[in-house]
């Protein structure tokens, strides 16, 4: 068991990206739940600029760590400049994703303020992993 998870960990295929992808994104997602839920609890900072101030530290990790090991040796890498623009591009897609949430969350829904981290932890990634592999870093 744990040598088939090591193979597809390593692997180059689909299933070792979507391992490889669920550490780092879950990573990178738990420390923009962290971030957003240690200001919107602690400060006065609004909902919406805890969550811009979290993701931007996340796209910056995100990017270096998904480029480098998430996606590694997945399509071409011979225009690091288009790569990191589509990057960017589904970053802010992303983001305008959980800028959703937590509107819908507590704008709309009346919900308490850390109820946006639920879909940014289930939702969010899944549909990000689709755009990365299939665009980014196709």
């Amino acid at each position: 068991m744990v040598s088939r998870v090591l193979h597809h960990l390593n692997s180059g295929g689909v299933m070792g990206q979507l391992i490889r992808y669920a550490i780092t994104g879950g990573g990178v997602t738990l420390l923009g739940a962290g971030l957003y839920t240690g200001l919107v609890l602690t400060t006065s900072v609004h909902p919406q600029a805890a969550m811009a101030l979290a993701y931007l530290v996340c796209v910056a990790v995100g990017y270096v760590l998904h480029s480098r090991w998430s996606f590694r040796g997945h399509g071409t890498r011979d225009t690091p400049g288009r790569t990191t623009f589509r990057f960017f591009v589904a970053s802010v897609i992303s983001y305008a994703m959980n800028a959703f949430w937590t509107w819908a969350c507590i704008n709309a829904l009346g919900l308490p303020e850390w109820t946006p981290v639920l879909p940014l932890l289930f939702v969010t990634p899944l549909a990000m992993f689709a755009i990365n592999r299939n665009w980014v870093f196709k």
